[in-house]
C-alpha cells in the first residue's frame, strides 16, 4: 500500500465518523462542528484528487461562510430540543424512507463505476481543472447554478427573518420617551434638618 493510498483511507475513516457524529449527537452546536471536520477532510480528499480550487472553494464557501450561517441560526432560536425530542418516533419514517433512498442512489453509483461506465469518458481538459470547472458552471450549466444561487438567497433570507421575531421578554428603549426626560422627574431634591450633636 502506498503511501498516497494510506493518506485516502486515513481521511475517508475521519470523514465517515465525523459524518455519523453529524447526525448522531444531540447538541446542534457540537453537531455543526462536527461538519466543519466533515468538510476539512473532504477538501483534504479534494487535494488528493489535484481539484485543488474545489478544495479551498469547501474550506471558504461551507466552512466559513455556511457554517457560520447555521451557528448563527441555531443560536438564536432559541429552539426547544427537549420538545422536539419528544416527537422523534413521528420522523422515523420519513427519515428511513430518505436514507434508503440515498443508499440505493449510493448503491447506483458504486454499481456503475464496479461495471464501468456504458459511454466512454470525455477527455480530459487542455486547461487546468479550474478552467473547466468554469466552463461547465458559467457556459453548459449556468441555469442551474443561477437556480441554486437563488435558492441559497432565499435561505438567508428566511434564516434573517427568523431570527428578528418580535420577543416578548425582549427589553428595548423608546428614544421619544428618553428626548422627553426632565430633570424634575429624574431628581428629587429633599431637604433635611442638620443633626445637633447630644448635650
Amino acid at each position: 500500500m502506498s503511501f498516497a493510498t494510506f493518506t485516502f483511507y486515513a481521511f475517508a475513516v475521519i470523514l465517515i465518523f465525523a459524518a455519523l457524529r453529524v447526525i448522531t449527537t444531540r447538541n446542534p452546536v457540537h453537531a455543526a462542528l462536527w461538519l466543519v471536520l466533515s468538510f476539512f477532510t473532504a477538501a483534504a480528499i479534494w487535494l488528493l484528487l489535484r481539484a485543488e480550487f474545489l478544495a479551498i472553494a469547501l474550506v471558504l464557501v461551507y466552512v466559513g461562510a455556511v457554517m457560520v450561517l447555521f451557528l448563527f441560526v441555531v443560536m438564536m432560536l432559541d429552539v426547544n430540543f427537549d420538545t422536539m425530542r419528544q416527537h422523534f418516533r413521528s420522523y422515523l419514517p420519513i427519515g428511513a424512507a430518505v436514507g434508503a433512498l440515498v443508499l440505493f442512489e449510493m448503491a447506483l453509483v458504486i454499481a456503475e463505476s464496479a461495471i464501468g461506465p456504458s459511454t466512454p469518458a470525455p477527455p480530459p481538459p487542455t486547461g487546468s481543472n479550474t478552467e473547466a470547472l468554469g466552463q461547465l458552471l458559467y457556459v453548459h450549466y449556468v441555469y442551474p447554478f443561477e437556480i441554486a444561487a437563488v435558492v441559497l438567497l432565499v435561505a438567508i433570507i428566511a434564516a434573517i427573518a427568523l431570527t428578528h421575531r418580535e420577543r416578548r421578554e425582549r427589553k428595548h428603549q423608546d428614544p421619544g420617551q428618553q428626548v422627553k426626560a426632565r430633570r424634575e422627574d429624574r431628581v428629587r431634591l429633599v431637604n433635611l434638618p442638620s443633626e445637633k450633636p447630644p448635650g
